[in-house]
This record gives structure tokens, sequence and C-alpha cells, in this order.
């Protein structure tokens, strides 16, 4: 029965972290669409040089790094250092449009908690969880004793699909170059975790400024696909 309600707990991960359910991660590409209409996306190559720089300075710098010290911040109950979490990944948010995108994933996950009757804890908890999808993943690593490592891996390929699916959306490609482009970017992930997991406080941090200003001008991009 263990072993069943293991596997049934895995299962629960990947639906949770799904680029389409619960989230609807779906609806944002993190200013991919504006930079494709600028013309800084042109073609198949130029879309695999901007995910690569996400994965080296975002995700590894940033978003894999912080869920590692929100899930040991919960573990410890040390909600000082959770909320210090928590603010820094939305500073490191950019523009209005990330940073709502981040609130607006972490109030999703947070409402699905109490669709499954997940025991959500105290106000001044629940208050911080549902700021992030990060926040709320190192909640649910905790109370469903699932280990940070595969927390890490379930959300870094759902960032790495969704960043697929917004690229067959608007570069585009078709799902043959998908799958080529999944396989060589998984891999790349799976070479940047450990280096995530192993960041000192001192070199987190994100910074990609054609990121930012793509996000930015699409905020006011005349027709969209998505919301950021």
């Amino acid at each position: 029965m263990i072993k069943i309600n293991n596997t049934i707990k895995k299962f629960r991960l990947l639906q949770i972290t799904s680029s389409n359910l619960p989230i609807g991660s779906f609806i944002y590409s993190k200013g991919l669409e504006w930079a494709v209409e600028s013309g800084w996306i042109a073609n198949i190559e130029n879309f695999r040089l901007w995910q690569q720089q996400q994965i080296d300075y975002t995700l590894t710098r940033l978003d894999w790094p912080i869920l590692k010290r929100l899930y040991i911040s919960y573990k410890l109950d040390d909600i000082d250092s959770f909320q210090f979490w928590i603010q820094l990944l939305l500073a490191n948010r950019e523009t209005s449009e990330l940073r709502d995108e981040e609130k607006q994933r972490g109030a999703a996950l947070f409402k699905l908690f109490h669709i499954w009757d997940l025991p959500v804890p105290n106000s001044d908890w629940s208050s911080l969880i549902k700021k992030s999808q990060i926040s709320g993943l190192a909640w649910l690593g905790n109370q469903w004793k699932i280990p940070l490592f595969d927390l890490a891996i379930s959300f870094g390929y759902s960032w790495l699909e969704n960043a697929i699916i917004a690229g067959i959306k608007l570069v585009p490609f078709g799902q043959s170059t998908a799958q080529i482009l999944l396989k060589d970017l998984s891999q790349s992930l799976a070479y940047s975790l450990p280096k995530a997991l192993s960041m000192t406080d001192n070199d987190l941090g994100s910074g990609l400024p054609l990121v930012a200003i793509a996000s930015s001008c699409h905020e006011t991009q005349f027709t969209r696909l998505f919301r950021s």
C-alpha cells in the first residue's frame, strides 16, 4: 500500500506541474511572443538560444535554487526565511506581467490544495504559499514527502515543455522539431540541475535584459495569444 501511495503522489506531482493543467502555464510565453513579433526570434536556432539562456540564467540561478531554499525553510518551520526567498523571487521577476504570472500561478495552485482537501496551514503560511507556484510546490513537496530532486526535475521539465508549446504556436515549428528541442534542452536541464542545487546564496540572481524588454513590450502588444 505504501508503494501505491507513493506512486499516486508522483502522478499528482506530474499533474500539478503540467504545462496545461491545473495552473494554466500554457497561457504564458515569458516575452517570447513579442520577441518573435519584433524579429529577434526568426528561426529555430534563435528559439533554442533564447531558451538555453533562460535555463542558464533564470532556471539554474534563480528558480531551482529558490525552490530548494523554500523547501528547506518550510521543513525547518522558518517562516521568516520562507518569506525572504519569495520576496527575492518576485524581485527578480523584472516586469509587472512576469510578477503577475508568478502570483497568478501560485494562487491557482493554492486553490487546488483546497479542492483536494489538503491540510493547508495557518493564515501566515498560507498568505506566503499562494504567492508563487514555486512556494506552493515547496510546501506540497514537504506534505507528500517528495524528494527535492524529484520536485525540481518535475518543475524543470514543466517549464521547458511550456516553452516548447509556446514556440510551436509562435515561431512556429512542427511536432518533430519540438521533440528534438525537448530532447536537446532537457539534456541541458539534466546538466544544470546539480549546479543549481549547489548554488550559494551569493550566487543567486537572474538578469536577462532582452527578456525583460520583451516582456515589457508585450504588455502593450496590439494582438496577443499569451498573457505574458
